[in-house]
């Protein structure tokens, strides 16, 4: 084989590489972040010391 036609079939393969490349330096991940729910609830407050 020539080297053009090296040249060209690496040059074709380096395009495909590239193409199918998955670049997601666009694309922004977003979190949510809830606050957990209290496992026990807090005693209520009726005024008088026990």
């Amino acid at each position: 084989m020539s080297k053009s036609i090296k040249s060209f079939a690496a040059l074709a393969v380096l395009a495909l590489v590239a193409a199918c490349g998955g670049n997601d330096a666009g694309e922004v991940e977003e979190f949510v972040v809830v606050d957990p729910v209290p496992v026990t609830t807090e005693p209520e407050f009726t005024g008088k010391y026990k």
